[in-house]
């Protein structure tokens, strides 16, 4: 079962989130029907965007995570709010490669590293605050730490991975951001570096059977662990079919006239959910009514 936890360490020096998200993910990448490539890069930035907008206090506030280095994918999109709830889309779902040379999925091959990671976070002020940072690596995780160490001046660690099985199902998700708080011991860094570096991978644990509660109690075995609060991550979407009349109509009303007289009926895709919306000959003459009444 998907799960979020929020936790700290070593007398509240260390903050951690974490989260398994594999139905989560699993949802996403059989609504888009994504290829296994494509799947591991959407997942490790739903798991991002997840844990990101868990942090956030607001109902209504958000945080977006942008990146495209060029590659194949087109970029990656998503939207996280309070409570794990997360959307978003790769551009193009197709985007596959053969495996890398350490023979798994090339993720940062369809990412690309020429561009950047931008995060924009919507806390209901005037305008939102928008920060890039060069893309590192491509592979996601990386990005995201380097992010928080060099924009927001925040050390943290960062793991997010996706194991997509033979069938392109996925077979465990899950991701975990650990920052150090102004006024930690500098050592405790260094041990929690070192733990990071000797431990498998994240979905090796999922795969091994390891809740995500137990794999960070693991971790800070001995530091004094404290888990703050339990959730359940959520993929979710706005979309409405009243919202995308709106989107429809705000082609202009000459362009809605050409469909109506070439008798077309429309259809509009949510590119976060990947619902359609079928508008027919008559729809569009309503639509028309509308604005002109």
């Amino acid at each position: 079962m998907d799960k979020i936890i929020h936790a700290t360490a070593q007398g509240g020096g260390v903050r951690i989130v974490a989260a398994e998200t594999t139905a989560l993910v699993n949802e996403a990448v059989t609504r888009h029907n994504t290829m296994p490539t494509a799947s591991a890069a959407y997942g490790r930035m739903l798991t991002a965007g997840a844990l990101m907008g868990s942090m956030l206090k607001g109902a209504q506030d958000s945080v977006t995570l942008q990146i495209n280095g060029g590659g194949v994918s087109g970029g990656v999109l998503v939207t996280g709010r309070a409570g794990g709830r997360v959307k978003g889309y790769i551009v193009n779902p197709d985007a596959d490669l053969p495996q890398n040379a350490q023979g798994k999925l090339d993720v940062s091959g369809i990412i690309g590293i020429n561009g950047k990671f931008t995060v924009i976070t919507d806390l209901g002020m005037k305008e939102p605050y928008v920060s890039s940072t060069p893309i590192y690596t491509g592979e996601i995780a990386e990005d995201l730490a380097y992010f928080y160490t060099v924009s927001e001046q925040t050390p943290s660690a960062v793991a997010l991975g996706v194991l997509v099985d033979v069938d392109g199902s996925i077979q465990k998700a899950g991701g975990f951001i650990i920052q150090m708080l102004p006024g930690a011991d500098e050592m405790l860094a260094d041990l929690i570096t070192y733990r990071l570096e000797e431990i498998p991978s994240l979905t090796t644990f999922l795969r091994d059977g390891n809740s995500i509660v137990e794999i960070i109690q693991y971790i800070f075995e001995g530091m004094d662990l404290n888990i703050l609060s339990e959730g359940t991550p959520e993929l979710y979407c706005d979309c409405t079919r009243e919202r995308v009349e709106k989107a429809l109509i705000s082609i202009g009303e000459k362009d809605l006239q050409h469909l109506y007289d070439d008798n077309k009926s429309e259809e509009l895709i949510c590119h976060f959910c990947n619902t359609k919306y079928d508008f027919t000959h008559e729809d569009i003459g309503r639509l028309l009514k509308e604005i002109r009444s």
